[in-house]
């Protein structure tokens, strides 16, 4: 990116999930790989497969996408628009976020990822509980 003024947004989209959740993570992953090719990605979260509050195109739930990301001013308004062309996103939003509000999804995001680099594997055996051997079976 070059010296342009950058601004800090978050996009919301929700993706049609008829062709299943791989192909909603499809669509969603060219969108985000879009908004890095044309600008600076803060943070992606994906809360996946939920339940719409109201029917959109006859269909009750939709594989939900979060990005947050700094880009130069003019982009947001192209991005709006190949997401309105894209018959497989449902519905989106793009917010313009204040410098604070940027901060701090960067610093959860880092907290996020340094947590989930620091975090050992560990593997969890169930074990099945011994019977014990209570009053009313000595009888």
């Amino acid at each position: 990116m070059d010296n342009k003024i950058t601004n800090a947004y978050e996009l919301l989209f929700i993706t049609d999930l008829t062709g299943g959740i791989e192909a909603a993570e499809a669509v969603a992953n060219k969108f985000v790989s879009r908004v890095e090719k044309n600008g600076e990605i803060i943070d992606v979260t994906t809360w996946g497969k939920r339940r719409l509050e109201y029917p959109i195109n006859d269909k009750n739930e939709g594989f939900y996408t979060i990005v947050t990301f700094r880009a130069p001013a003019e982009y947001p308004r192209e991005l709006e628009r190949r997401l309105n062309i894209d018959e497989a996103v449902m519905r989106s939003i793009i917010i313009r976020l204040d410098e604070a509000q940027a901060e701090k999804v960067a610093r959860h995001a880092a907290d996020k990822a340094a947590a989930a680099a620091a975090a050992p594997v560990v593997e969890e055996t169930v074990e099945a509980p011994a019977e014990e051997a209570t009053p009313a079976d000595a009888e």
